[in-house]
């Protein structure tokens, strides 16, 4: 993948956003390290599966979803679950189903007609729902909070939790049924038993009673009423509201905020028993559109449901924000200065949404019913946002139970719907979903940690004529319906969920790949492909074991993909426009061929060690080019990447915290800042170092095979790796190699600045030397260019030997007028044959020296391209040079051809003269794809000393 710089970033770590695990008696899963870049609460779940129905719709560019999540809690009574999310995310409904197991029906995709936001309709008596008749027994849902009425229900200590009372409705049709809910709040006892943990039983010195008054309008938006009083009394009166007899101001509300019935609506006891607010245009019928993903190992409902039983939101805590730690998570004493959501900011207001689904009323489907659960939004950092879920208070460690979400996702980073006139053939719509680093939370809310695995399904809709693909090792089409299914059968980050739909088209190219593409590009890639990528697949398998994904595709996206790949298992995602450019996909398709192995089997736990999936798969790369191409080519290609690494230290200093491996995340900053050449070639290096320390190559592969076969399908930390290396080789040990003068592994991981020991790389010196010799001529201060241009014909050199050449050139701009006469005279026209690699980087030239007769060239090349990593480079040039007013003229000119987030890159770039300062509330931030290739997000370093291109500070391959 590639990645991101991200200069003067503060290193020091602050207390860790995610709150603690307190073991409980049954709690004994590996402890997970803390990433400051997820609001989630991961620590107190495991995620056992995870199932998307999807419904691609176009015309409204946005994707209709039902997430279907399995858990078991890792401790009693967790507080509430926390899943990453963003603003681009309209959460409508969430529901609970207790003791579900994986063989349930799942949602398949979200009815046509499920459009609208809850609450974005009136409240209306159709639009009811009654929960009490989903079965004959008891269904726990959280209590209403601004009751109001004429007539009034009794709440009696008969249920079986303490902190729950029994609402008995006054109605005959349902006199025999009950609904357990949180007894109300009362906000003037300071010992309120809902001020303490779901557990808790009510104070005896202040028993919770309370009367809604109609007359009280701000109890129709939040817990608090106007009740001074707190009788001494174990019964409970709350009012019961009748459609009738709904108070106009509370209606209006109710209208207005339909979502939030925990603080804005109440469920109203009618004649046919207590039913939930609800907008009917925006219901979910789970039971009408679930189905199991494989019928033929369905277990029958009735075998695995239970209550379901969620706690009151009152017992959560403040939430953290981006700039602060956690407080308690939940409010277990009254001293807690957060005890009782009325004096809780974060948790008071009418922003506590109550989750509507349909529900069946037959008694034959009562034991698949679910409950709703309260949830609400919370900002989180700039790139994304927390859901806050209440779940079940009687939750036990390692008890099984489904969230359902019903949800919506419009344009955010993760997904891009492309026009068709973005597209190659512009014929038809795509959409493609790019997850890396912590995109994904915009495309479904998850726990966005690489910290997190899970195998999970999904089924897509999609209009007729696209095809589906996604990051999955089975799929099927069921034509009739017009739906594709999905299964990953290995557990997966959720950034390594990946979907791409378009007009694409297939043809294999080995006994287990095949190339995806737009119709007029797939003979190209077939071209390139075939019979080629087997033989890196087999060369992998010797060097690191069996490669466990099954098949390995690769599918080329339109030129708006937001880097030059992207390790998906089973299906590599690459930008199309490399396909012109030889070396470079060979290199990029190794590189995540080696993903396969390290960083998709074997995860970094945290985004602070990115190292431990960028570094490893580089070397394994280095491994793999070495085994087919040779020592030679691994060597040149190692010195290309090595000299931009230099260069990039060149420019942002060797005191620059971003050369550290393990960087310290400050919160608040998006990871994919962290993605720059240290991660991959100066984590190279110390794999490299580790190598030459055991003193056989074939012994080191050895122990990375065990590494990953120890290590599999987990997510792991730098001592894994180091601990695992020493016991694997017992004689360094002893010889205490990981504290050797100046080169502890410790200095190795924290220390900035360059590599402490770089490859020997003189086993390529006769495809290197004749690039510096000629470099050197050309760049020498008594110049002798009848010398230096017959000397070396360019045109027999490999790509990378020419780009290499090239960038030494620019390392040594500006040149004077006669040197960049000569240079075009020599090599401009022979560079206008070769590849878009070799000449962006002739054209920059051009443009850092201001040579006007070749500018025509750059306007050709930019009216050509409408790739990010072929167009960004050449204007952040020009932006900071004096042809600004022409790099205005080409960008108007061709601005229709570009993507809208990559018009405002350049518009951005341009306004400011320079490359664009880092934004990470801009949702267009995109961080690495996988390959050591350049990746270029909306996202990069401010200008310092000169212009600094991301083609200086980035290698693209």
């Amino acid at each position: 993948m590639a990645s991101v710089p991200a200069p003067g970033l503060c290193c020091c770590r602050r207390r860790s956003l995610v709150p603690p695990v307190s073991p409980g008696p049954a709690f004994s899963g590996p402890t997970l390290p803390a990433d400051v870049a997820s609001a989630s609460s991961f620590h107190l779940f495991k995620l056992r599966h995870f199932h998307l129905g999807l419904e691609l719709r176009p015309e409204a560019r946005e994707l209709a979803g039902v997430l279907v999540l399995e858990l078991s809690a890792l401790q009693a009574s967790p507080c509430a679950l926390v899943l990453d999310s963003h603003p681009a995310i309209s959460v409508q409904a969430v529901r609970c189903r207790m003791g579900a197991a994986r063989e349930q029906p799942l949602p398949r995709f979200p009815r046509p007609t499920l459009r609208a936001r809850v609450g974005s309709a009136p409240l209306s008596v159709s639009s009811l729902v009654d929960p009490c008749s989903l079965s004959s027994g008891h269904c726990r849902s959280p209590v209403p909070t601004n009751s109001q009425s004429s007539s009034s229900a009794t709440f009696s200590r008969n249920c079986p939790s303490p902190a729950f009372a029994v609402i008995k409705c006054p109605s005959p049709a349902t006199s025999n049924r009950s609904c357990c809910s949180p007894a109300p709040p009362n906000m003037n006892c300071s010992s309120s038993a809902l001020a303490r943990h779901p557990s808790s039983a009510p104070s005896s010195s202040c028993p919770i009673s309370e009367n809604y008054s109609a007359s009280d309008a701000k109890s129709c938006t939040s817990f608090a009423t106007s009740s001074t009083s707190c009788p001494s009394s174990d019964s409970y009166s709350i009012s019961c509201l009748s459609p009738s007899n709904v108070s106009p101001s509370c209606q209006s509300t109710a209208q207005s905020t339909v979502t939030s019935f925990v603080s804005s609506s109440l469920p109203v006891c009618t004649s046919s028993g207590i039913v939930l607010p609800s907008d009917s245009s925006t219901l979910l019928s789970p039971e009408s559109t679930l189905r199991s993903f494989n019928s033929t190992t369905s277990t029958p409902l009735s075998a695995i449901s239970k209550d379901c039983t969620p706690f009151s939101p009152v017992a959560l805590g403040p939430f953290p924000s981006a700039q602060g730690g956690f407080e308690d998570l939940c409010a277990m004493s009254s001293d807690n200065p957060y005890h009782s959501l009325a004096s809780n900011p974060i948790l008071a207001g009418s922003d506590w949404h109550g989750a509507t689904f349909d529900e069946p009323t037959d008694a034959s489907s009562h034991s698949s019913s679910s409950c709703p659960l309260p949830f609400r939004v919370d900002a989180f950092t700039d790139y994304g946002s927390a859901l806050i879920i209440s779940v079940p208070a009687a939750l036990q460690p390692h008890e099984h139970f489904q969230v359902i979400i019903q949800y919506t996702a419009s344009d955010g980073p993760a997904i891009w719907w492309l026009d068709p006139e973005l597209t190659y053939g512009k014929s038809k719509l795509f959409v493609f979903t790019q997850g890396h680093s912590v995109c994904n939370r915009s495309f479904f809310p998850c726990f966005d940690t690489p910290a997190v695995k899970s195998t999970y399904s999904a089924t897509v809709k999609a209009p007729a004529g696209i095809q589906v693909l996604m990051s999955a090792t089975h799929s099927t089409y069921l034509q009739d319906e017009g739906v594709y299914q999905f299964q990953m059968d290995y557990p997966v980050p959720a950034y390594l969920v990946a979907l791409a739909a378009g007009d694409i088209v297939h043809a294999d190219i080995g006994p287990r790949s095949r190339v995806w593409a737009e119709p007029c590009l797939l003979q190209t890639a077939i071209s390139k492909l075939a019979g080629f990528v087997e033989p890196w697949l087999s060369a992998a398998e010797e060097l690191y074991g069996p490669y466990i994904w099954g098949r390995y595709d690769i599918v080329f996206l339109p030129p708006s993909f937001p880097i030059v790949a992207m390790e998906n298992p089973c299906l590599t995602f690459i930008i199309s426009s490399i396909l012109e450019s030889d070396e470079f996909l060979i290199i990029d398709v190794i590189h995540e061929i080696a993903h396969s192995w390290f960083g998709n089997a074997v995860t970094n736990a945290t985004w602070e060690e990115m190292w431990l999936s960028e570094g490893l798969a580089t070397y394994a790369q280095r491994r793999i080019t070495t085994e087919t191409y040779g020592g030679s080519f691994t060597c040149l290609e190692t010195a290309f990447r090595l000299d931009a690494l230099h260069r990039q230290m060149k420019l942002l200093g060797d005191d620059t915290p971003v050369s550290k491996l393990q960087v310290k995340l400050e919160p608040g900053v998006n990871p994919s800042n962290l993605m720059n050449l240290f991660t991959y070639e100066k984590g190279y290096c110390f794999v490299y170092y580790l190598s030459q320390l055991c003193g056989d190559l074939q012994q080191f592969d050895a122990f990375l095979r065990a590494y990953i076969e120890k290590f599999k399908f987990t997510s792991v930390v730098a001592q894994d790796l180091l601990d695992s290396f020493l016991i694997f080789f017992p004689e360094l040990k002893k010889q205490c190699v990981e504290n050797l003068e100046g080169l502890e592994f410790e200095r190795w991981l924290n220390a900035t600045g360059p590599p402490l020991v770089e490859p020997d790389l003189s086993q390529g010196s006769n495809l290197t030397k004749p690039v510096e010799e000629l470099s050197g001529l050309w760049t020498s201060e008594s110049l002798d260019c009848s010398t230096a241009a017959p000397s070396v014909d360019i045109t027999k050199w490999q790509t990378f030997q020419t780009v290499l050449f090239l960038d030494r050139l620019l390392d040594r701009s500006p040149l004077s007028h006669e040197v960049m006469m000569k240079l075009s005279q020599c090599y401009s026209c022979l560079l206008d044959s070769m590849n878009a690699e070799i000449r962006i980087r002739w054209l920059q030239i051009v443009v850092r020296n201001n040579y006007f007769p070749d500018l025509y060239k750059v306007r050709r090349f930019l009216e050509s391209q409408m790739s990010r990593m072929y167009t960004i480079p050449l204007y952040e040039d020009l932006g900071t040079s004096t042809l600004k007013p022409f790099a205005l003229e080409v960008f108007y000119q061709t601005q229709h051809r570009l993507h809208p987030n990559l018009r405002k890159t350049i518009l951005q770039i341009l306004a400011q003269g320079g490359n664009p300062a880092p934004s990470c509330s801009d949702s267009n931030v995109f961080s690495f794809s996988d390959s050591s290739t350049m990746v270029l997000g909306d996202q990069t370093p401010e200008p310092s000393a000169g212009a600094i291109s991301l083609r200086d500070v980035n290698v693209s391959a």
